[in-house]
């Protein structure tokens, strides 16, 4: 096992602003806010659909340039002002994660908790400004001095330089991202208005008359046609496919089935968690326990063979804080010379009472909102909150080393620990939401600091157009996420929403202890958590085996979701490997921007579709 080292200072910036370039203009700003909205709308259908989320930094630069170079403005768009776009967008964006609204907000829905409209606002926005501060005196230590590379920072920064290089490449690549989000637009809303079902899951057991595909098809088993899976299909790439395949052979297939012949999950619909009516369990419910238990050992697990990162992260701690606005010239600091942090303005650097204050009301609306609405105690929310600016130290350093940010992982470490000192569901769910959400922004937000680093862009204008983002996506995903809520039954058929059910599971078990689960669960969740900590124990041990590990995040979420999602995401895999292999050069340019174009147009037509159902609810 190699000792992880910090990242030498090799890497150059990518670019010299010109003097008084533009920069955190109003039209930049308000391009990121816009296409941050689009991908917030995205990362709420896909987050509450099968958990996952994107980030919006590639997806907002690559729109942004596209339309400036539609409407060809009489003032030039510039290098900074697209890394404007891009920062505002992953603010906007990050919104379906950081406020918790695939997760612990969902999950309260879950428990029977109904949330004013105001509080899920307040909460949102402060939870994610405590990450955004949380961020800021880690970016001189992290991104200026340990140089370490946030692969998708790196990768958003040398995208907008390529794209102003080629420009005509850059639109090319916009252009594939409308037209197939486009095509799943279309597809999805058709499918809803004239009622054909059969388009996102054709009937084939019904059209083939087969029996065999009748019985599988019961146990989920069939074929879901859906874009937006197959291009989560192309950004996962065959290891993650295969291993949610895997997954969902092992859950349904053999022990849901398993469970259900021996009467452990006796309910005559598998698709069935717990139906409260007669007391028994579908399989879904009991598999759910496993699938939990894989996650969760994998995620800690991986936290412990990272314990370097925590330790280099808090020696870090220091010296960030001591370097926040540091003075002109060269300085030595964690063993490296660091060049002079120089920026586009003479007003670069982001002023300690900025980042101090808004750490001051950010936590402070944090407590008064925890301790009204989900009556978390102020010491409890106090403490959620520290942990928030511990954790969120490690999600950076683990973000720019490797590009994983760690919160699953993290809220359920203070699911544990607030489960030790409280009894309450709500306290336990909504204290991991401050510390997830928390890293979760932090991280993202480093992102974006590490591609303005490379492109010369000034830190403080970056924070502000952050801060622009953040409060556009809250404006727009809070009232997407009721709209959901009203028109569907958040953790049902439409919408499972899998984080949502894992995080609500760890409350219950912390609360009520193994008498609530359904019989022999116990025994699963202990293979369940063998299973888990062995698949990042092999991949440490052996890196020859990795590529070929499953991944235990994918496995056991394929617990979860039922199997139709697994199915179409793996084959989505697959076709990625065969356009590999055909035309590896119009894949490797063209392949985020179709992925992209299927799940953001998906997720704006599952939006539509959903306003259609609420409007006709009103008449």
């Amino acid at each position: 096992m190699e000792t992880p080292k910090e990242t030498e200072k090799t890497e150059e910036k990518l670019y010299e602003p010109a003097p008084g370039e533009n920069q955190l203009t109003f039209r930049a700003v308000l391009a990121g806010c816009g296409l941050g909205c689009a991908v917030v709308s995205m990362n709420l259908y896909l987050g509450l659909k099968i958990g996952w989320t994107e980030g919006g930094s590639l997806m907002a630069a690559i729109l942004g340039f596209g339309l400036f170079a539609a409407i060809k403005p009489r003032i030039r768009y510039s290098v900074l002002e697209a890394n404007i776009t891009q920062t505002a967008g992953s603010g906007a964006g990050s919104m379906a994660s950081a406020a918790g609204l695939i997760a612990s907000i969902p999950a309260m829905k879950m428990l029977g908790y109904d949330l004013p409209v105001w509080a899920l606002f307040l909460w949102a926005i402060s939870v994610a400004y405590l990450g955004v501060m949380f961020a800021v005196p880690l970016r001189r230590q992290y991104v200026v001095i340990d140089n370490l590379r946030f692969p998708t920072g790196t990768a958003t920064a040398n995208t907008i330089m390529a794209m102003f290089a080629e420009a005509s490449e850059a639109v090319a690549k916009a252009k594939v991202l409308l037209k197939f989000g486009v095509f799943a637009f279309a597809y999805v809303v058709i499918a809803h208005f004239f009622n054909l079902p059969q388009l996102e899951q054709p009937p084939l057991a019904a059209w083939l008359g087969s029996a065999t595909l009748a019985a599988l098809a019961a146990w989920g088993f069939s074929l879901n046609m859906a874009p937006f899976l197959f291009g989560a299909g192309f950004l996962i790439g065959p290891r993650v496919g295969a291993s949610l395949l895997a997954g969902a052979v092992m859950g349904w297939g053999l022990l849901g089935y398993y469970a259900h012949q021996n009467g452990w999950a006796p309910h005559e619909n598998p698709m069935v968690i717990h139906d409260k009516a007669t007391d028994m369990w579908g399989a879904r419910g009991w598999i759910l326990w496993p699938g939990v238990a894989i996650m969760v050992s994998d995620a800690l697990m991986s936290l412990a063979l990272s314990w370097r990162t925590f330790v280099t992260a808090f020696k870090g701690t220091h010296s960030a804080l001591r370097h926040t606005a540091p003075p002109g010239g060269t300085e030595k600091a964690g063993g490296h010379i660091a060049r002079p942090d120089a920026s586009a303005h003479d007003d670069g650097e982001i002023p300690n009472t900025w980042w101090t204050t808004g750490l001051a009301v950010a936590s402070l609306t944090t407590i008064i909102i925890a301790w009204i609405v989900f009556d978390i105690p102020p010491y409890l929310a106090i403490f959620a909150i520290v942990l928030s600016g511990v954790l969120a130290n490690v999600a950076v350093r683990s973000t720019g080393e490797t590009d994983i940010n760690p919160t699953g992982g993290m809220g359920k470490v203070t699911q544990a620990a607030f489960g030790a000192l409280s009894d309450s569901m709500s306290t336990n769910l909504m204290s991991a939401g401050i510390s997830a959400g928390g890293a979760s922004q932090a991280g993202d937000m480093m992102h974006d600091f590490k591609a303005g680093y490379l492109l010369g862009a000034a830190p403080r204008k970056q924070f502000q157009a952050q801060l622009f983002g953040i409060a556009a996506g809250v404006i727009f995903a809070v009232p997407i996420y009721l709209l959901y809520d009203s028109v569907y039954e958040i953790g049902g058929t439409k919408l499972g929403a899998p984080a949502a059910l894992a995080w609500k599971a760890v409350a219950e078990v912390l609360s009520k202890g193994f008498d609530a689960l359904p019989p022999h669960a116990v025994e699963a969740i202990i293979g369940g958590l063998i299973v888990g900590a062995l698949i990042p124990i092999i991949r440490k041990i052996s890196p020859r085996l990795a590529p070929y590990t499953p991944s235990g995040l994918a496995f056991g979420l394929a617990f979860i979701v039922q199997p139709y999602y697994s199915i179409p995401m793996f084959l989505g895999s697959m076709l990625l490997l065969l356009w590999r292999s055909v035309a590896p050069d119009q894949c490797r340019r063209f392949v985020f921007a179709v992925a992209c174009g299927l799940i953001a147009g998906e997720g704006i037509g599952g939006l539509v579709n959903a306003l259609h159902l609420f409007i006709g609810d009103l008449i």
